[in-house]
């Protein structure tokens, strides 16, 4: 995907970790995730998808086996044609990458709703 795709656009950072950041941008009303080289646009519906596909890995049994097939995983956004070939730590900064996303998302969700439920009289 290109980079410049996205400069002129302007994006509002939601969480960022070591290895990427993400991005709400208010113009296509989708987020965008930056991890490592890659960045890719979703829509709220295909990033929850997304993130369910992240956490339905089973990082116990990358763990513990031997394997040499359980050394990366790959994993497809939705709706892009990107696939994530993610080692176990690759793995695990995307989901903490994804995961604070989705509670910042949850965060304003409630914010909005408890001011905007006051302020009705």
């Amino acid at each position: 995907m290109p980079t410049d795709l996205f400069a002129h656009t302007s994006l509002t950072e939601l969480y960022s970790n070591a290895k990427g950041a993400t991005f709400q941008c208010d113009r296509t009303n989708r987020l965008i995730v930056q991890f490592g080289d890659a960045r890719i646009a979703l829509r709220v519906a295909d990033f929850v998808t997304f993130k369910r596909r992240v956490d339905s890995v089973d990082i116990h049994t990358m763990l513990f086996n031997l394997d040499d097939a359980y050394d990366v995983e790959i994993i497809s956004a939705p709706r892009t044609d990107h696939l994530f070939v993610l080692t176990l730590c690759d793995l695990i900064a995307l989901r903490d990458l994804l995961d604070g996303t989705r509670f910042v998302l949850d965060l304003n969700s409630l914010l909005c709703e408890r001011l905007y439920t006051s302020l009705v009289y």
